[in-house]
């Protein structure tokens, strides 16, 4: 998934941080309100996840505008803020969860994992393109009866491409998907991943899915 993760304390936010990425996950972090909103305003996330009391807007304000724009993206609430009062508050503003600091890091994955399954439909959780199935719930990418291991990155990739089947997608679109917003770009990330995974994807196939569309970016179709 693609997280936004708004948390003021430095230490918390790079240990938090690194563990999301080790997961898998790409991370845009930042350290106050304002920041978060920024961020949430010029990218689509996944998940997004909150602390309470930032510099700046804090989390409810910031909460208040993702849901005043009508994103239903899930909002997981990570704060030191333990009252039962202020749990009700976070939930009843339209969090999906509340874990109160201090925490697992493991009980923070399971309650990620745990708010992705409540908002994603079983039914939907299977993108289908030709003989090329991914399962959104287990990351198992498989093509004509092969399963195929991919980096986090190269699913992230195919995941985007497969949800926007038949969409031809800029090298900008696919690079604001796969790369965290501190990459400052000048390379040719995009092409170099498309060639990892039509290496995995489409190796040995007849028909080629994913296709270059010259002069505007990719696009995968059967």
């Amino acid at each position: 998934m693609r997280i936004l993760y708004a948390e003021d304390e430095f230490d918390m936010n790079k240990i938090v941080s690194a563990k999301l990425r080790g997961e898998g996950h790409s991370v845009d972090s930042c350290f106050n309100g304002d920041e978060a909103v920024a961020l949430f305003d010029d990218h689509d996330y996944d998940l997004i996840i909150l602390d309470v009391m930032m510099p700046g807007k804090n989390g409810y304000d910031v909460l208040r505008h993702i849901r005043g724009e009508g994103d239903l993206t899930p909002v997981l609430f990570l704060t030191a803020m333990d009252a039962v009062e202020e749990r009700i508050r976070g939930l009843d503003s339209g969090a999906n969860d509340y874990l109160v600091k201090p925490f697992a890091l493991e009980e923070l994955m399971a309650r990620i994992r745990a708010v992705r399954r409540s908002v994603t439909r079983v039914p939907d959780s299977i993108l289908k393109v030709a003989d090329l199935s991914l399962d959104m719930a287990s990351h198992k990418v498989i093509r004509a009866g092969r399963e195929i291991k991919l980096s986090s990155k190269e699913y992230r990739l195919l995941e985007y491409l497969m949800q926007n089947a038949g969409i031809v997608l800029t090298r900008a679109q696919i690079e604001d998907q796969i790369m965290s917003y501190d990459y400052d770009g000048g390379t040719n990330v995009v092409d170099v991943y498309i060639r990892y995974l039509r290496s995995k994807i489409d190796i040995g196939s007849d028909k080629q899915l994913i296709q270059t569309v010259r002069g505007t970016g990719y696009v995968i179709r059967s």
